[in-house]
Formats: structure tokens, C-alpha cells, sequence
């Protein structure tokens, strides 16, 4: 609406000070000439707005002039917590939302506060999305978002491992982790998803492999006491002691307890912590929670050779032979 932008163009003057009109036109994603015509609106309703001529020229607002106009919508206040993850929030369809939070946040806060709030976003900036992944397609996240919100039952055609599956889902929230986004929700035996003696069921989607979602009219009541951070994780705490059911006895020189944390993340941190005393070679002996022996003889390899298997004979034979084919390989 033109309420909102011209709002949102007089906070950004208030907020930056001289700021040019192709400036004003990237900011609000208009014209250059609509920003002419709104700050036309804007002194015509006894804002007052300065052209500045020049090169180093620009609109700016009179000095001592500040707008007062700076509540929040229900959009825009819930978008604030998403505020040091832009993309998260533009993935959410809360981008606009948050951008005018923000401006609004600025405008309310005096002036020294403001200026140390300006420092801290041109200083600090999180990016959410793992090393060398790109973040994964959403086309759906903004209305599995929505129907979060206002507890309204998801119809969805999910891409599972085993095949394509259709369910009916009570969406109980959304959990960024890692740069990918998953869907809490209920199911229900009714669904085809439960429990065998039919009792409802919370599961983790991946919000990626929703190959379409459909909003229904009805509502549901969510679960009582249930807590999304509490559940996700209990989820993780559960999935990683299910992948992580064998321990490997290790040696690993100098180099291989600094790459252990990169290759085993909080498992290697945690192994490293048990670690006992370095022989006269430096090398230290651990023991290693690993996934299934097929997974654990890729992981440790990317160690290379600073590290070796010791036990258990099983994963050392197999290590063993994997080595000996690809010595053959490349001989």
C-alpha cells in the first residue's frame, strides 16, 4: 500500500540522513521516478522533505524534524526475531515485513542507540547456510509458514527415501538448521502416518521435499505442553545415538586431532575431551562414536593418514581392504 511506503520513505530519511532517489527506489523497490512523486506526497502533507543539489546531493528531512509514527504490525513485530537472518526471513515471506520492523526499531530508539545499532549490522552478519551448499529450494515455506501460524491443517504430497507419500499434517513449527528448513508436525492414524495402535504422531519433515502443499479451511488444537525446542532436541539427541551405535579405537597424530572436529563435529569435540596422553610420536588414542561400518570407513578416511583404526577388527578389515583397492587403482 502507498501508506506504508510513503511511511517507509520517511523513515529511511529520518534514519540515514541525505540519501539519493535511485538509493530510495533500490530500498523500497520502486521507480525512481515513484520516489519523485512520493516525496512530492510526503511535503505536500507538511513533512519537510530538502533536496540537496550536486553530486553529493540528495533528500534529507530539516533538521530536528523526527516522526513519532513508528508502531508495529503483528507482522512486522513477529519478524523481529528473525532480524541478523535476512534470507530465513525473505524464504518466510516476512522480507518486506522485516525491513520495515527495522526501520520502524531505528527510528524509536535514540539517537546514540541508534547509531551503536547501525554499527552493529554494518559489523556483524549471520549466514545460516553450511560451507560449500547452496541452501536448499522452498517454493513452499512461505504458506507451510502461514499455516504454522495460524494452526490451519496442511494437505502434502512428500518426497520420502522410499517413495512419494501423501499426508494430512498438523504444522507445529519450523526449525532452521543448518541453512535447511524442517517442518514439526502431527499426524494422524487417520492419515495413513500413526502410530500402530493409533495413536498421533510428531515427525520432522524436510520443508525441500514438499512437492506440494495445499491449506485447509480447518484448524487444529495443538498438542498440550508441547514445546518446539524441547522436541527438536529430544529429535536430534535421538537420531544421534540411532546413527551413532559403534565405538572405533583410533590413533591420531598432531594434525588428526586438529581435522577431528571438522570431520566429526560434535562427537570428535567430545572424543578428543576422553583423549589419553600422546606417545613420544605425539599420537594420541580415542575413543570414536561412528555410524554403520559402511559410513564410518568413508568418515575415517577423510582423515587420511593421520589417523589409524585399531579396533574394532571388523572396521580396521575394512578400512584395510578399502585402502588396498584403491592402492590398486592407482598403482
Amino acid at each position: 500500500m502507498r501508506a506504508d511506503r510513503l511511511l517507509s520513505l520517511l523513515l529511511l530519511l529520518q534514519n540515514r540522513g541525505r540519501t539519493t532517489a535511485p538509493e530510495l527506489a533500490a530500498e523500497l523497490e520502486v521507480s525512481v521516478r515513484t520516489v519523485y512523486r512520493d516525496i512530492d506526497a510526503l511535503g505536500a502533507s507538511g513533512v519537510p522533505v530538502l533536496a540537496d543539489r550536486g553530486p553529493a546531493g540528495g533528500y534529507r528531512l530539516a533538521d530536528g524534524y523526527r516522526t513519532r509514527l513508528t508502531g508495529l504490525t503483528d507482522a512486522q513485530a513477529g519478524s523481529l526475531f528473525l532480524a541478523g537472518v535476512p534470507g530465513p526471513a525473505q524464504d518466510l515471506g516476512l522480507g518486506a515485513d522485516l525491513a520495515a520492523a527495522q526501520l520502524k526499531l531505528q527510528a524509536a530508539l535514540p539517537g546514540r542507540l541508534a547509531g551503536r545499532a547501525r554499527q552493529i549490522q554494518e559489523r556483524f552478519h549471520l549466514d545460516a547456510t553450511a560451507w560449500f551448499r547452496d541452501a536448499d529450494p522452498v517454493p513452499h515455506l512461505a504458506r507451510i509458514a502461514q499455516a504454522v501460524w495460524d494452526q490451519r491443517v496442511l494437505h502434502a504430497h512428500y518426497r520420502r527415501w522410499r517413495g512419494e507419500v501423501r499426508r494430512e499434517l498438523h504444522p507445529l513449527g519450523l526449525v532452521l538448521k543448518g541453512g535447511i528448513w524442517y517442518l514439526v508436525a502431527r499426524v494422524g492414524a487417520g492419515a495413513g502416518a500413526g502410530d500402530e495402535d493409533g495413536e498421533e504422531t510428531v515427525r520432522t519433515y524436510r520443508v525441500a521435499r514438499f512437492l506440494a502443499v495445499d491449506t485447509a479451511e480447518d484448524g487444529f488444537e495443538r498438542p498440550a505442553g508441547f514445546e518446539l525446542a524441547a522436541y527438536w532436541q529430544e529429535s536430534t539427541d535421538r537420531l544421534d545415538a540411532a546413527l551413532r551405535r559403534q565405538t572405533a579405537q583410533l590413533r591420531l597424530s598432531p594434525r588428526g586431532r586438529q581435522l577431528l572436529p571438522m570431520q566429526f563435529g560434535a562427537a570428535g569435540t567430545r572424543a578428543l575431551a576422553d583423549a589419553g596422553p600422546p606417545d613420544a610420536d605425539g599420537w594420541v588414542r580415542i575413543s570414536l562414536a561412528v555410524e554403520s561400518e559402511t559410513i564410518a570407513v568413508g568418515d575415517i578416511l577423510r582423515l587420511g593418514t593421520e589417523a589409524e583404526v585399531l579396533g574394532p577388527p571388523a572396521l580396521r578389515r575394512a578400512l584395510a581392504e578399502t585402502v588396498t583397492a584403491l592402492a590398486g587403482r592407482y598403482a
